[in-house]
């Protein structure tokens, strides 16, 4: 009859609120034992090692990220230098560059006052000799115009026989002087 009360037992039940069975602690508990032992002896070696890899791996990253920052601020020390360099470079070509222009406009202003002076000089020759020409050329004019007015002057006071006379006077007078 025991054996029919044990099946009238609530399998759902337990004995104690708290505790389960003796057998379910028993085989749950070796259970328990050699998934901890299976873990222990193989997950946490494997756990270790990629905490080791892992701890590597991020050192790593940051012996080369202060290696970097190394080279960059060598680097910005170069540019930094650099710049100087080139801000003495510009200073020393700009300075150049003015006296190669403030040389320029001395030669060329020296080379226009030449200019100048001789085209002045030129421009003097020019009106001395248009001056002389008109002069020379006023003077025959004059002298022809002279020679016209003698001519019909002396025609119409003179009389032949005067005329004749003061051509044999001229000619003895430039016979005289030779």
């Amino acid at each position: 009859m025991k054996y029919f009360s044990l099946l009238a037992v609530d399998p759902a039940e337990s004995p104690h609120w708290l505790f389960p069975e003796p057998a379910e602690i028993i085989y749950g508990g070796i259970a328990s034992v050699l998934v901890i032992g299976a873990l222990v002896k193989f997950a946490l070696p494997q756990f270790k090692k990629a905490l080791t890899a892992r701890t590597e791996r991020i050192q790593k990253e940051l012996d080369a990220s202060a290696n970097d920052l190394a080279l960059a601020q060598a680097d910005a020390s170069k540019i930094r230098t650099a710049l100087g360099d080139i801000a003495s470079e510009k200073a020393r070509l700009l300075a150049d560059a003015q006296a190669q222009a403030d040389a320029l406009l001395k030669e060329g202003r020296a080379r226009l006052t030449a200019e100048v002076a001789d085209l002045e000089a030129k421009a003097d020759a020019d009106i001395a000799a248009a001056a002389a020409r008109g002069s020379d050329e006023l003077r025959t004019e004059i002298g022809r115009l002279a020679g016209v007015a003698t001519d019909r002057a002396l025609a119409s006071v003179l009389d032949d026989a005067a005329q004749q006379q003061l051509i044999e006077n001229f000619i003895a007078k430039v016979g005289a002087s030779r």
